[in-house]
């Protein structure tokens, strides 16, 4: 099946090997390359080894949750603690053990890879369809992306935004191939494809030394570590830290009997399970101490899209994936070691037992997730497919999606804050009402299952079509933001309106911070297009995000008529502040401090809850030094006002970064020419 509209030949040599091992660090990983895919509304990292470990992009066991961001424009929506890709094959004549062992086994992860001798990178490279634009605020690069969407390649005819590939040898002699996709349009930017080509090509090390024989009960099999409590560990209303590595994901599979009525698709997913030690129904993970709202109400999972019934018959085999049974994350094989016969026959037989007569889920039922079993790290998804015997030279292609989907941050505030108000009635999903707070919210959140299969249709549905779905006019190349003293001034460039059905552009903004909602603050089309917009309606002492989208006349939707086709978000979301800036002052005189006093208890009165800290200087000449004393003379913080406004705003903090304390403060203000004034504020905290 083809991605793209030309072949391509060859791949880029490994380069900019990013090492991430730590001397004292349990987690310590080998040296890998990583690349991200984010151009939609899911964001995630990828190794050059070929799976990515628990830890393994930073190390760092507190960042032990980490990817598969979704909704990616918050913090802390990481879903997965850690993947792992084991390949097996029976009866190998292993040469360093001089021995034929009844099996082999070579991995990457949970939590180790050895990148040397057993699974061997060589070549990762991501190509993009086009790069990402320019994203400017007041001169200066303001993108997540500069470091984020590193395209090594352009390839204009590709079908997907972005793509990953990579190749490894493994120590067995089978070569895999990897190809990881990923899409911008609305309706396909919350799954990435997986595409993976396995082939028996007798490279058993680095050097390409061959050796060239048949491999009998060939599986690859896959794990994934979900973890779907961060948002509710990070903010502190978690029942326990364990929900962080996932001791109470619940893991679901359907689709295990093709010849079942009702059969769609062969799928597994998981979700955030009611933990024993909450003192409420903490399905949803709801914010039980502010407002309610539900920080876990997703579901994250995968859907096979095609599996080869041998190296001859390169069919479907809708029987693919053979294995489904969940893993112990502690408790299963997963240590690594390719010369232990007894580990790797473990191994094996937890990557070809085959499913589950009951579900994970199932099992657990209306239960608490987190004491299921007896494993202190949860249980895991496992996905094997075959077992195939591969001749040299015979290939296996296998390709699935792995997606997220929910309730929309929207629909997670509204429904939270009823079940925290316990404010009955309560309209449950099918229009019927109930006065049981918990029944609503459950029933809510197990909606998300529908937006999940909807997810895999339209995964399926992209496959099937060859990756060939609509595309959004592209997101312009370059989008600057200019602060100004009355207004704040967008401007973006042209290249989306020879787009076939183009119709404008959106401007969204949001106030203090940029990862949190957004409103639509301007719209054109093509009949009053435009490219410049000045926000007038931005208000002194606030912080603003934007970002631009070019959008259709909604022709083109494959999935809703009539709904316009808009390009990502992501390609030009600003990730540094623009905020109104006041005209320079000529006399010194001019200059206030604001608010003064200070008082922590009126900050809804001051900068609210998007700068609660926040002291402002107006009034100002062009240039000046701003040195802050205490009552008694001490000099805490000194200040360079450079920009040219009459504004400078201070984050109340000291030079080393401490938060001042209720007291009498001075501030003295002197410019290059030698003028200098003084004045005096209180905080009050």
């Amino acid at each position: 099946m083809s991605i793209c509209k030309k072949t391509f030949h060859g791949l880029l040599p490994v380069a900019a090997v990013l090492l991430l091992c730590f001397a004292n660090n349990a987690f310590a990983q080998p040296a890998q390359e990583i690349r991200w895919l984010r151009v939609g509304n899911l964001h995630s990292w990828y190794s050059s080894l070929g799976s990515e470990l628990e830890t393994g992009r930073t190390g760092s066991e507190t960042e032990q949750t980490d990817g598969m961001r979704w909704p990616a424009q918050y913090v802390w929506q990481d879903n997965v603690a850690g993947k792992a890709m084991w390949i097996g094959t029976t009866n190998f004549f292993d040469r360093k053990l001089n021995a034929t062992v009844p099996h082999k086994v070579v991995a990457v992860g949970t939590r180790g890879a050895d990148a040397v001798g057993e699974i061997m990178p060589v070549s990762f490279k991501m190509i993009g369809r086009f790069r990402a634009p320019t994203v400017i605020v007041d001169g200066e690069a303001a993108t997540e992306n500069r470091l984020n969407d590193v395209v090594d390649e352009v390839d204009e005819t590709l079908l997907p935004d972005r793509m990953i590939t990579s190749e490894l040898n493994t120590s067995i002699g089978l070569t895999v191939t990897r190809k990881l996709m990923a899409f911008s349009q609305q309706n396909h930017d919350n799954y990435f494809v997986y595409d993976y080509v396995i082939k028996n090509t007798g490279i058993i090390n680095r050097e390409g030394t061959r050796d060239p024989k048949t491999l009998t009960g060939v599986v690859l099999y896959f794990q994934y570590r979900y973890a779907l409590g961060k948002e509710s560990f990070f903010m502190g209303f978690a029942p326990s830290n364990n929900v962080d590595w996932g001791r109470n994901v619940a893991n679901q599979v359907v689709g295990t009997n093709p010849s079942a009525p009702g059969f769609e698709f062969r799928a597994q997913y998981s979700w955030y399970g009611k933990h024993s030690q909450s003192p409420h129904n903490d399905f949803g993970a709801p914010n039980h101490v502010i407002d309610g709202r539900l920080t876990s109400a997703k579901y994250i999972g995968l859907v096979t899209l095609h599996a080869d019934k041998s190296a001859q018959d390169k069919n479907d085999d809708p029987a693919q994936p053979r294995t489904t049974f969940y893993i112990g994350s502690d408790t299963g094989p997963q240590t690594n070691n390719q010369f232990d016969p007894g580990l790797m026959t473990r191994k094996y037989e937890a990557m070809s037992k085959g499913h589950s007569p009951v579900s994970h889920a199932d099992q657990i039922g209306d239960g608490f997730a987190d004491a299921f079993g007896g494993d202190a790290g949860g249980f895991a998804q496992g996905q094997g497919y075959g077992p195939y015997d591969l001749a040299p030279g015979d290939s296996i292609h296998i390709a699935f999606a792995e997606a997220v989907d929910g309730l929309s941050r929207e629909q997670c505030v509204a429904i939270g804050k009823k079940w925290f108000d316990n404010a009955a009635p309560f309209t449950l999903p099918n229009g019927a009402s109930t006065s049981d707070r918990n029944q609503y919210k459950d029933a809510w959140v197990k909606s998300g299952i529908d937006s999940l299969y909807r997810t895999f249709r339209h995964a399926l549905q992209n496959y099937g079509d060859e990756y060939a779905i609509p595309q959004s006019p592209p997101a312009p190349s370059i989008f600057e933001v200019k602060s100004g003293g009355d207004r704040i001034s967008l401007s973006w460039a042209d290249n989306a309106a020879s787009w076939p059905g183009f119709d404008g552009y959106k401007i969204y903004r949001a106030v203090g911070k940029p990862d949190t909602t957004y409103s639509e603050i301007f719209s054109c089309n093509r009949a009053n297009v435009t490219h410049a917009f000045d926000d007038t309606t931005a208000r002194r002492g606030f912080d603003y995000y934007y970002y631009v989208v070019s959008k259709d006349d909604g022709s083109k939707n494959d999935v809703r008529a009539g709904v316009p086709l808009v390009s990502s978000k992501f390609y030009t979301m600003t990730n540094a502040p623009a905020f109104l800036r006041r005209q320079a002052a000529d006399e010194l005189a001019d200059i206030r401090v604001v608010p003064n006093p200070y008082n922590i208890r009126a900050r809804q009165l001051q900068f609210g809850n998007v700068a609660p800290d926040r002291i402002a200087f107006f009034g100002l000449p062009p240039e000046c030094t701003i040195k802050i004393y205490t009552e008694r003379g001490d000099l805490i913080e000194t200040l360079e006002h450079t920009d040219g406004s009459g504004d400078e705003l201070w984050d109340s903090l000291t030079s080393s970064r401490q938060v001042i304390v209720s007291g009498l403060y001075i501030a003295l203000f002197e410019t290059p020419d030698g003028r200098s004034v003084t004045r005096k504020f209180i905080v009050i905290r």
